[in-house]
């Protein structure tokens, strides 16, 4: 797996699964909010597999000088 979330993507990855999780856990929304879980996890492990599979990467490309 080679990593494909810029850092910017990955922190927002993070946010966002870690306040969906807290929401279903107050009670909040429903179980939905486990969908939660994958960003999180994917914010975590910086691969995606839906980037690989459009072929998109939002990490920045190392330069050779």
């Amino acid at each position: 797996m080679k990593i494909n979330e810029g850092g910017l993507d990955r922190t927002l990855r993070v946010v966002a699964g870690l306040a969906l999780i807290a929401l279903t856990l107050s009670g909040t929304i429903g179980v939905w909010g486990w969908v939660g879980l994958v960003p999180l996890a994917t914010g975590a492990i910086g691969w995606c597999p839906l980037y690989t599979l459009f072929g998109w990467n939002s990490c920045p490309m190392k330069t050779k000088t």
